[in-house]
C-alpha cells in the first residue's frame, strides 16, 4: 500500500511510539529504549496520561522535550456538567503543578495567546476563550489577551506576532489556547492536552507554521489544546471497527444462556478480546487486519478526495464555547493563587 499520513494528531499518547506501552513490560522497554517516561493515573471520572520526553526521547521519537499531560473523560457529554467540572478541576491542578517551580513578582505579566480562525468553528477555541476573558468582570491585571487570527487571513505569520508581542511585553510566561487534531473519533472534544514545549500551530491538519515556543521566544510557553478534528478515513474505520467486533460478539455468544435469556434487546461487549477469525466468512480475510492496517487502507482509497477531509462533531460550536469557558475559569482560578 501507498503509505498515507492517516495517523495525523497533535496529541502525543496518540504517537505510535506512545501507544505502545499498553503493558508493563512494553512502558519499561519504552522507558529504557527512547527516554519517554508514563504515568496512567485516574481522577475520578478523568484519565490522566503523563509523559516526560528527554533528550533522548526527543530524538528518537520527533516529539519536543518536555512534560505532556493528557486529561480525557471518555463518556462526556454537552450535558455532563459534573464531567466538565472535574476536567476542569483536575487541568487546574496539574497546571498549577507544571509552574509550581516558577516564582511571581507583582509586576510580571502573562501573555494568553488564542490561536485560530474565528471563522472557522472546529478551530475557533482560541478567538473564543479571549472572548471569554474579556467578558469577566474582573480581569486579572497579570493578563494581556491576543487573538492573532490565522496567516491566511492576515498575511502574516502567527508566530512572527507572537514575538513582536512578546518583545515588546516581556512576559514572564506565554499561554498558547488552540484546537487540535486526533486520530481516534471517541475523543473528539472530549480531552485536553496540556504541555510545556509550545506549540506548532496548524500541524495537525497538515499546514504546519512557525513554532511557538522558549525556543524561538526565549520565554516559557505552555499549550493548552483541545482535539475538535479527525481525519475521515480515521472515522470511517472507527465505524467498520465496532461493526466488525459486533457482529464478532454477537457470533462467539450466540450459544450462551445470556444471549437467549435477555427480555430485551441482546448488546454484545465489544470491548473485550475477541476472535476476529468469527467473521473472516463474512467479510473475508480484511476483516482479521489490525484496525492500522484498515485506516491504512481507507486511507489509500479515498486518496485523492476524502483524504484531506476532516471532520468535527455537529454539536462543535457548543463545545467549543464549553471549552472557552472551562479554560478562562481555570486560568482566572490559578492567578488568584500566584
Amino acid at each position: 500500500m501507498q503509505n498515507f499520513n492517516w495517523q495525523r494528531t497533535d496529541l502525543i499518547d496518540e504517537s505510535e511510539e506512545v501507544v505502545l506501552h499498553q503493558t508493563k513490560e512494553q512502558k519499561e522497554t519504552l522507558e529504557e529504549s527512547s527516554g519517554i517516561q508514563i504515568e496512567d493515573r485516574n481522577a475520578g471520572r478523568v484519565k490522566i496520561t503523563d509523559v516526560v520526553v528527554n533528550a533522548e526521547g526527543e530524538q528518537q521519537i520527533g516529539k519536543k522535550k518536555g512534560q505532556y499531560i493528557t486529561l480525557s473523560v471518555p463518556t462526556l457529554t454537552l450535558e455532563d456538567r459534573d464531567g466538565f467540572e472535574q476536567l476542569e478541576k483536575e487541568l487546574l491542578v496539574n497546571f498549577k503543578k507544571m509552574h509550581e517551580s516558577m516564582s511571581w513578582k507583582e509586576d510580571d505579566k502573562i501573555l494568553i495567546i488564542g490561536l485560530g480562525n474565528r471563522t472557522i468553528t472546529p478551530d475557533a477555541i482560541g478567538p473564543y476563550l479571549i472572548d471569554h476573558l474579556h467578558s469577566l468582570d474582573v480581569i486579572d491585571e497579570k493578563f494581556v489577551m491576543y487573538a492573532p487570527g490565522v496567516t491566511g487571513q492576515t498575511g502574516y505569520e502567527t508566530g512572527e506576532f507572537v514575538a513582536a508581542i512578546a518583545e515588546r511585553l516581556k512576559p514572564k510566561l506565554i499561554i498558547v489556547v488552540d484546537a487540535l487534531a486526533t486520530r481516534a473519533s471517541d475523543r473528539l472534544c472530549k480531552t485536553i492536552q496540556l504541555t510545556n514545549t509550545g506549540i506548532h500551530p496548524g500541524s495537525g491538519v497538515g499546514n504546519k507554521r512557525k513554532e511557538i515556543s522558549y525556543e524561538m521566544l526565549g520565554i516559557p510557553v505552555t499549550a493548552i489544546g483541545i482535539p475538535t478534528v479527525v481525519d475521515a478515513p480515521v472515522l470511517i474505520a472507527d465505524a467498520v471497527e465496532v461493526m466488525l467486533r459486533s457482529i464478532a460478539a454477537r457470533v462467539s455468544e450466540r450459544s450462551k444462556p445470556s444471549s437467549k435469556l435477555s427480555l430485551s434487546s441482546w448488546q454484545p461487549d465489544i470491548n473485550k478480546e475477541l476472535d476476529m477469525s468469527l467473521v473472516q466468512p463474512i467479510f473475508g480475510e480484511w476483516a482479521t487486519w489490525s484496525k492500522e492496517e484498515r485506516q491504512q487502507l481507507f486511507a489509500e482509497t479515498f486518496a485523492g478526495s476524502h483524504n484531506q477531509l476532516m471532520v468535527t462533531p455537529k454539536e462543535a460550536d457548543y463545545w467549543i464555547d464549553n471549552y472557552a469557558k472551562l479554560v478562562s475559569s481555570m486560568l482566572m482560578n490559578w492567578a488568584n493563587n500566584l
